[in-house]
């Protein structure tokens, strides 16, 4: 696929991975559509950083956890680009609990984690699937090597990303064959998901053959080489943990 005029919807792209992703296939000629929920003055930057890179944009405020706000956001950015060709589901919440604190592990933040990090991915890509049929497009989902691990900043988590690998395969088989839909589940990424847990980081860091953890940018990278060069991959998840899955490998 070829990104060039074509429209580029990405949740939760006014920071850390999201905004990466904006800024790289801006980069390649998309116009983008910056979706957030509570980060506007961040959207409004990255909005300016895609416009730099000679492409439109364009700010949309919607919770992916409303199904309401989601069409909207959908409407208004076919009707500003009369069209969508990628959807990249990247919004995600999430609230650090130990795995072994299950009484901490409350029934609130059950509800929230699951809300964003599972109906948020549902609800968006049926928004989308009509554009995307129609452009013979594609999704990418942004989940997690917590789906697989069960570790991970909480056990909500872990579990929310496993169902967005799920959901990955269910709507490939939906979808196919006009629209591919893939998931990348990286490691720790260096964003501000992870500020005040240094230990966090090189904990991981250290456990991978390349010794660092992965920046937003390496998770970019992945979700262009799906997007425009993986057009017979489809219901897969490409793991970007720099190796430290390996250690699981008997």
């Amino acid at each position: 696929m070829h990104l060039e005029g074509r429209t580029v919807l990405i949740t939760g792209a006014a920071t850390g991975i999201g905004k990466a992703i904006a800024l790289k296939f801006a980069s390649h000629g998309a116009n983008i559509v910056i979706n957030y929920s509570k980060s506007e003055a961040e959207a409004e930057d990255t909005l300016r950083e895609v416009e730099q890179q000679g492409v439109k944009g364009l700010v949309c405020r919607a919770d992916v956890s409303i199904d309401e706000q989601v069409r909207g956001m959908v409407e208004q950015a076919v009707q500003a680009f009369g069209r969508i060709d990628v959807l990249i589901n990247n919004a995600g919440t999430t609230q650090f609990v130990a795995l072994s604190d299950l009484d901490g592990m409350t029934e609130e933040i059950w509800d929230r984690v699951f809300d964003v990090n599972v109906k948020g991915v549902f609800f968006t890509s049926r928004a989308c699937a009509p554009e995307l049929v129609r452009n013979r497009g594609c999704i990418i989902n942004i989940t997690s090597i917590a789906g697989f691990s069960g570790h991970g900043s909480s056990l909500a988590y872990a579990a929310s990303k496993a169902a967005a690998i799920s959901i990955t395969r269910s709507f490939a088989r939906v979808l196919a064959p006009h629209v591919r839909v893939n998931s990348i589940a990286p490691g720790v990424v260096v964003t501000r998901w992870v500020d005040g847990h240094d230990d966090h980081i090189q904990n991981f860091a250290k456990a991978t053959p390349f010794g660092r953890a992965a920046t937003p940018e390496d998770v970019a990278d992945a979700a262009w080489g799906l997007v425009c060069g993986g057009q017979f991959i489809t219901g897969q998840t490409l793991v970007v943990d720099g190796g430290w899955s390996l250690n699981s490998i008997v």
